[in-house]
């Protein structure tokens, strides 16, 4: 692991052992490199991510205050959501309008008869791809999806057009590039890569989108509250 990361990571750790009220404050740079044996330029790239994905504050002349909020947000940062929209950007590679099947039929609540957006993006992150996503959507709830929604962000064309965003289901899987993936992404066939299932809902429980994603430089850091019923349900086995 990068000092960097290993900072980042380690700084994290104990934002969150925190747990004292009101305000609290990070030491200074000079401190915090002394203590991690690291430059100050390696700290600050630290406090900067931290900065980014909205766990700390850093003040000019004030020092750098935590965020005492992202405690309770089980996903801290991923290797998308800490980047600006302005460090990323779509190509659409296809679009078009199809039925639903019947696994669609079942996400959506839709008829045989209904119809659903199918299109396919490559994302540049710093100008270099690293994702293929294709997704689908109701045509009926979006009628005026285009080239230029989909070479932006999808999130914000949803709001936009009026919908609330209650969460995201998502799941990992650990797979393997294919031929076509690689030529999209330029890597090599069989390089490891991350296959991200998305499943976008609205307030109310209505799905508005369903998104498999390609991913070669996938990371995430959770902070998962513990969990004391799962934990009985699994040792069942063992009594």
């Amino acid at each position: 692991m990068k000092k960097k990361e290993f900072v980042t990571q380690d700084l994290l750790s104990k934002i969150y052992q925190q747990h004292s009220d009101g305000a609290q404050k990070l030491p200074p740079e000079r401190q915090l490199a002394e203590e991690y044996g690291v430059s100050r330029f390696t700290i600050r790239q630290a406090l900067e991510k931290l900065a980014s994905i909205g766990v700390v504050r850093i003040v000019q002349g004030s020092g750098i205050w935590i965020n005492a909020q992202t405690r309770s947000n089980p996903l801290v940062y991923n290797s998308i959501t800490e980047k600006r929209f302005d460090q990323m950007r779509y190509r659409l590679i296809s679009l078009h309008k199809k039925r639903p099947d019947r696994e669609d039929q079942q996400i959506f609540g839709l008829c045989e008869d209904d119809f659903i957006w199918q299109f396919c993006r490559l994302r540049f992150v710093d100008e270099v791809a690293t994702q293929i996503e294709i997704s689908r959507m109701p045509a009926a709830l979006f009628p005026d999806l285009n080239q230029e929604v989909i070479e932006r962000s999808i999130q914000q064309y949803v709001l936009e057009k009026g919908h609330p965003i209650s969460h995201l289901l998502t799941r990992y899987r650990a797979v393997s590039v294919n031929r076509e993936q690689s030529i999209l992404l330029g890597c090599k066939k069989g390089s490891p890569a991350m296959h991200i299932n998305n499943r976008g809902i609205l307030d109310g429980g209505r799905v508005y989108e369903i998104s498999d994603i390609i991913d070669i430089n996938y990371s995430c850091t959770y902070v998962i509250p513990h969990n004391r019923d799962n934990l009985a349900f699994r040792q069942q086995s063992q009594d």
